[in-house]
């Protein structure tokens, strides 16, 4: 690679040498200019994703508050508070990991089981009370998979930054130095073979 302010000796070997790495380059820069489009692409693909996910969000988070206000409204705020959890833990989460160009992306759902009875019985059980902890359920369930495909846009675009920087200065600074050296070395053979042929002119 050319470097700024270094002189350039003109001979064929350097010329062929330049034009090699050039060649080099040039082919590191497609290949970073593929990764990129593969990167825009899945990004655009996790966006969508993203947007159908924060809808779902908004309808369950939505439910959830009209089931909770209903609660409260059958069994009051402290009755409420003191209602017997549903239990999650024989829920388990199921992780599903991929690759796109060394980049592990994530696929999380939860595979939800029957709850398990409580030791503890409500005193005053309601269709309410039990709508609104099955709300909730449902949108903690569908949060999990928001939150893995926020983990994968933030993977995705940190990658596509990195990626954008290594192409745009092989596009920018290291091609362009190269097609200069290369003019600059091309212009001074060619004014020596002038002054060869010249030199051989005034011989004869």
């Amino acid at each position: 690679m050319p470097e700024a302010g270094r002189e350039i000796t003109a001979t064929r070997i350097a010329l062929l040498e330049l034009k090699d790495e050039q060649r080099l380059v040039q082919e590191g820069y497609s290949l970073l200019d593929e990764k990129r489009i593969l990167l825009a692409h899945e990004i655009r693909r996790q966006l969508a994703l993203l947007d159908a996910l924060r809808r779902e969000c908004t309808a369950l988070e939505n439910d959830a508050r009209a089931r909770t206000l209903s609660a409260v409204g059958r069994h009051g705020l402290d009755e409420l508070a003191v209602y017997p959890p549903l239990s999650l833990a024989e829920d388990r989460l199921g992780i599903r990991r991929s690759r796109l160009l060394g980049l592990e992306l994530l696929a999380v759902h939860v595979e939800v089981s029957a709850p398990l009875p409580t030791r503890e019985q409500p005193v005053n059980p309601t269709p309410e009370a039990r709508a609104c902890a099955k709300a909730h359920r449902n949108w903690a369930l569908r949060a999990v998979e928001l939150a893995a495909c926020g983990v994968n846009l933030r993977r995705l675009v940190q990658d596509y930054v990195r990626t954008e920087r290594r192409a745009k200065a092989i596009e920018n600074v290291l091609m362009p130095e190269i097609e200069s050296s290369l003019k600059l070395i091309d212009e001074q053979l060619e004014s020596i073979d002038q002054e060869e042929i010249a030199r051989l002119h005034w011989r004869r």
